[in-house]
């Protein structure tokens, strides 16, 4: 899988919670909740729905990794490889 796989999943579940936000009008690196305006519900229901979709156990002590679009990309790379 590719990181672009990873991003397009990724943005494909970010506009079921977010389907008002555009992924070009975002910037990757800050907080994904407040980029999104979502909040911990919504961030959890991201979080199981992308560990749902790739089949990847992502336990709640993993969810600092998980702060931003890019750190989001990058957890699911390293483990998805």
């Amino acid at each position: 899988m590719t990181r672009d796989d990873i991003e397009q999943a990724l943005g494909e579940e970010l506009a079921r919670i977010a389907p008002d936000i555009s992924l070009g009008e975002i910037d990757r690196s800050e907080d994904l909740r407040d980029e999104f305006d979502i909040d911990s519900i919504d961030f959890l229901n991201l979080v199981t729905a992308l560990a749902k979709r790739f089949g990847l156990d992502m336990p709640e002590t993993d969810y600092g990794e998980m702060d931003s679009f890019n750190h989001l990309a990058d957890y699911l790379m390293a483990h998805l490889s």
